[in-house]
Order: C-alpha cells, then sequence, then structure tokens
C-alpha cells in the first residue's frame, strides 16, 4: 500500500508541473497584460518599467521557475487587475464554489443510484420509461441553457426562487462564508445545484442502470437466488455493492468535473465563485489568476483521483488479491 501510494505521489507531481508548464505558456499568448492594467496616456517608459517590476521581461524559464518556487508556498503572486494577493482573492470566493459542487455532487450521486436502481430493477414498468426519456434531457440540453429555462421558470413566471447571487451568507471561523446556514442562502442554491448536477446525475444513473442489469445477470446472482435468499438480500445485498465498483471512479471523477465546469453555471447564475473570478481574469489577461485557477483545478482533479484509487483498492477485493499474487 505504501509503494502503491508514493507511486501515485510522484505521478501526481509530473502532473501538476505539467499543467503549470501548460497553463504558463498558453497564457502568454492571450494578450499583453500591461495594455489592460494601464490607459491609453501611459508613456513607452512607463510600460518598460511596469513590465520591469512584474518580472515580464525575463526569459520565459525564469519567469516559469519563479512561478513555480512560489505556488509551492502558495504564494501565486498578485492580481494584475485587482493588485490584490491572488491567494488572498481565490479563497474569498472558494467557499462558494466548493458548497455549490458539494450540494450538486451530493444530489447527483444520490438522485443518479436510486434512478438507476430502479430503472434496472423495474426495467419494463411506465415510471422507468419515463425517468430515462426524461434523464435525455440532462445529456441533450447544455447547461447554460437547462440554467436558463429554470431562471425563467420557477425565478420569473413562479417566482419561487431567486435568480441570480447567493442570498445571505454568514462567516464560519476567519475566512468560510457559508450561505447553507440562512433561509436566502438556501434558496439562492437551489437552481444552481440542479443546473450544475443534472447532467452528472444523468451519468452516474445510466451507468449504475448498466452496471446493475450486468450483475444482475451474473451467476453468482443467480446461485443466491436459488439458495432462497430474498429480492432485497440479493438486490441490495449483493448486486448493488458490486455495481458500485466502477461508479466510484466515475462519481470521483464527476466531481472533479462539477468544480472544474462551474463557470458556466457561476455565469449564469451570477455566483460568486472562482470560476466567475476566472471568467474576469480572461477579460482582462489577469495572468497570476488564471495560472492559479488552473493549477487549483489540477490540483483537485489529482487528489480526487487519489482518492478514487484508493477506495478503488479498498472496496475491490480482487485488486488486493492481484497485488499479493504478485508479490509472491
Amino acid at each position: 500500500m505504501a509503494a502503491f501510494i508514493l507511486r501515485r505521489l510522484a505521478q501526481s507531481v509530473i502532473v501538476m508541473l505539467t499543467v503549470a508548464l501548460v497553463a504558463f505558456a498558453l497564457f502568454r499568448f492571450v494578450g499583453d497584460p500591461i495594455a489592460s492594467m494601464v490607459g491609453q496616456e501611459t508613456t513607452l517608459a512607463e510600460r518598460a518599467e511596469l513590465r520591469t517590476a512584474l518580472g515580464l521581461d525575463e526569459p520565459f524559464l525564469v519567469q516559469f521557475g519563479n512561478f513555480v518556487a512560489r505556488a509551492v508556498t502558495g504564494d501565486f503572486g498578485i492580481s494584475y487587475r485587482l493588485q490584490q494577493p491572488v491567494m488572498e482573492l481565490i479563497m474569498s470566493r472558494l467557499p462558494a464554489t466548493l458548497e455549490l459542487a458539494m450540494v450538486s455532487g451530493i444530489l447527483a450521486f444520490a438522485f443518479g443510484v436510486g434512478f438507476g436502481v430502479y430503472t434496472a430493477l423495474r426495467r419494463g414498468g411506465w415510471a422507468s420509461s419515463t425517468i430515462m426519456t426524461v434523464s435525455l434531457i440532462g445529456v441533450s440540453l447544455p447547461t447554460f441553457l437547462i440554467g436558463v429555462l429554470l431562471i425563467w421558470v420557477f425565478a420569473v413566471e413562479l417566482q419561487w426562487l431567486p435568480s441570480f447571487g447567493r442570498g445571505d451568507t454568514v462567516y464560519i471561523g476567519d475566512w468560510w462564508r457559508t450561505g447553507l446556514l440562512t433561509e436566502s442562502g438556501r434558496a439562492s442554491l437551489i437552481l444552481p445545484a440542479i443546473t450544475l448536477g443534472l447532467y452528472q446525475m444523468t451519468l452516474i444513473m445510466r451507468l449504475v442502470r448498466a452496471e446493475m442489469l450486468e450483475v444482475l445477470r451474473t451467476d453468482y446472482i443467480k446461485f443466491a437466488r436459488a439458495r432462497g435468499l430474498s429480492n432485497r438480500a440479493v438486490n441490495f445485498g449483493h448486486a448493488l455493492k458490486n455495481t458500485l465498483v466502477p461508479v466510484i471512479t466515475i462519481t470521483g471523477l464527476q466531481l472533479g468535473s462539477i468544480i472544474a465546469f462551474s463557470i458556466i453555471t457561476e455565469t449564469v447564475f451570477q455566483w460568486p465563485g472562482v470560476g466567475a473570478l476566472f471568467i474576469n481574469s480572461v477579460r482582462f489577461v489577469d495572468v497570476p489568476v488564471m495560472a492559479a485557477y488552473l493549477m487549483l483545478i489540477a490540483l483537485v482533479f489529482v487528489v480526487i483521483n487519489l482518492i478514487v484509487d484508493l477506495l478503488y483498492y479498498a472496496v475491490d477485493p480482487r485488486l488486493r488479491v492481484d497485488r499479493a499474487n504478485a508479490r509472491h
């Protein structure tokens, strides 16, 4: 197990360095940040002085080395646009994105597994057919369109829920600001969470259904039924347990996708998260913010993949047996 973890950690370091290099190289071609920081009346000498102060006149490898050295300590520099430490900007908006992703992920997993199991066990019923048909909406429609439709129905026509913003928030500790403890905060979270989690729920539901149907056709399930076990024990004690093994991998990756691709949802609902911060940084060529955001997303995927690998190793005994046989 220790060797497995060390190997995964070494791979994670390589991935993070690769992402940092690619991001840093790409952002050199999105525009000149100096042009967005100064006015037209600024002289060439003043522009050159600012470029030197920011270290933009140094060779690419020197800039990249300085960036990596500072990033290891959590220092991503100063935002060109807001003139604030990038880490402070990200940490002030990170709770909003994490809460949105957490609620979306919980909804997607709970309803995805529930609907997937139901449609597998009742695959001939009208309710299962209806669920499968409606689930096509989550796959077919783009996220921004789903968000606009939900705003039109529940915020404009019915006026049940707010259409934008995060609502009232309260502080927990020194920096974590949450809306889960206020009524308006919870109401503001419903539409963005549904919008962000609908596609993930559909994907998990179809995966669970397919895996469940495959497991129900296996010999050991037939043997369990022949032993006289109840349908509940067979379906949920044996079939579902083995169905969830590949679902863990997909769910972990989808959680990373929820955080990474919350940009569209945050833009539609004007949600004050790191995704909206990234969009604004692209508009103003704020390279430190853009690079820090991509590094954060890469770190999220790396950590989630490591956790998924460990869970997969713990849940599936075949992996432990294979590894033990390989040692002998």
